[in-house]
Order: C-alpha cells, then structure tokens, then sequence
C-alpha cells in the first residue's frame, strides 16, 4: 500500500423503515452538500448506499466518502479523524450508528 493511494471512508448507520426515507433526503439534501461546500483538498466525493432488506425493523446505510490521501481526511475531520461526522439532523433520525469510521487504501479496480 502506497501513502498516495486513494482512501474510502467508509461508515454504517441504522434506521426504522419508518425513518429511511427521512435519513436519505438528510443525508442527500444537507449532509453531503454541506461537505462538499467546504471543498476539502483532496475530497473526491461521496457515495450513499441503501440496504433492500429490512432486518430487525431497522435499514441499513452505508456512507463512503473518497479522499485522494488520508492526510485529507484528516484535514476534513482534525487529528481525531476517525470519528463519525453526524450532524444533529442525521443523528436524530438514526436507531443506531457507528461511533468511527473505517478507512481503506484503494489497492485497485477491476471490471
């Protein structure tokens, strides 16, 4: 692994069925706007994915946000950078959620 290769952070969070929809239009309509506003170095952008299935009453949400380095995500989250970044409105409509997330170096790309 390289220190130039490309960084997925990638994060989990979990609602009711009731609530997805709501968590979705946050996350799409505040959220990733409100980070890609500030126009972090090194910011590549943002997937949001959605679990089909309901399992036990809750849905489940992936977040990955792509940074050319993790030196990036650093300065996108400060020293702690492992941390969630949840807002108060994604928060509140969330069962559950992972307190940190994870970062990957990008080895390659197949298709």
């Amino acid at each position: 692994m390289t220190e130039n290769s490309r960084v997925a952070r990638i994060w989990h969070g979990w609602t009711t069925a009731e609530n997805a929809d709501v968590y979705q239009a946050v996350v799409e309509g505040e959220v990733f706007p409100g980070i890609l506003e500030r126009h972090i170095p090194g910011l590549v952008g943002a997937h949001l994915m959605r679990d089909d299935e309901v399992v036990d009453e809750e849905v489940e949400f992936t977040t990955i946000i792509w940074f050319e380095r993790l030196e990036d995500v650093k300065i996108f989250m400060g020293e702690d950078y492992r941390r969630a970044h949840l807002p108060e409105s994604a928060r509140a409509v969330l069962k559950r959620f992972d307190s940190e997330a994870r970062h990957f170096h990008v080895l390659g790309y197949f298709s």
